[in-house]
């Protein structure tokens, strides 16, 4: 703790470069994984593909990858976008399966109401499907984030790797107070971003904020996405049931 105390500007930088290598990749990852899930999220034979693909890339153990994106791509082993890159390719192998089972999560009655109201199967897809999947999306998101906080580490190794320096600068050292502050700042980074999308995951879905609520079902407003009923939870007890 005292390291930490003493060296806030050197611990604020290391900071903001692990929040930048956090979350740049999750963003792109989300928006491959959704990509996928969207264009190929009815088509078996293409799901059971790209959801073994990701699963592959995920195995791949992440300083390897770190190391073989520049013999591949070209550009310098101390660049940024080779930590940038290798979170993104894991970011999407996470969440690919979670979209695709988040669309899979839509009830059935809300698809049918959409297809009798004249929605094509891509506009149903885009205002209809994915505002009802954003929930599981934005827990799935989460669990990628924490993961991606934790893996920007494995980047000090090459020189890149925002709190992990102080894991590596503090073996070096044989300095264990300095190790203790790149744990405690990579925890706390990511309690942070985990709470920040729980946020964002919450003002998103509105029409699930009815499980907060203690009023019974028939009080609670009808809550539409493009125009169509939401399916409500309640709030209340039933006999014999829990809270």
């Amino acid at each position: 703790m005292k390291w930490l105390l003493a060296n806030p500007e050197q611990v604020w930088e290391l900071t903001l470069e692990h929040l930048y290598l956090s979350v740049v990749p999750i963003v792109i990852g989300l928006v491959l994984a959704l990509g996928l899930g969207l264009v190929f999220g009815n088509r078996r034979r293409a799901r059971s593909v790209i959801t073994t693909l990701a699963s592959a890339v995920f195995t791949v153990p992440s300083l390897a990858l770190f190391v073989v994106i520049p013999t591949l791509l070209g550009t310098q082993i101390l660049d940024p976008v080779n930590v940038v890159i290798a979170l993104s390719l894991y970011s999407a192998s996470l969440l690919v399966r979670t979209v695709f089972d988040a669309l899979d999560a839509v009830p059935a009655d809300v698809l049918s109401s959409a297809e009798a109201m004249g929605y094509s199967p891509a506009r149903r897809r885009l205002l209809v499907d994915l505002p009802l999947a954003v929930g599981p999306l934005a827990a799935g998101t989460r669990v990628a984030a924490v993961t991606n906080v934790s893996l920007v580490s494995v980047g000090a190794v090459i020189g890149i790797g925002g709190l992990g320096q102080l894991f590596t600068s503090g073996y070096q050292r044989n300095y264990p107070d300095q190790i203790l502050a790149g744990i405690i700042m990579i925890l706390l980074l990511a309690m942070v971003l985990d709470r920040v999308l729980a946020v964002i995951g919450q003002l998103l879905t509105p029409w699930l904020s009815a499980k907060n609520t203690g009023g019974s079902a028939s009080a609670a407003p009808v809550r539409t996405v493009a125009g169509l009923p939401v399916p409500q939870a309640t709030g209340g007890t039933e006999s014999g049931g829990k809270k």
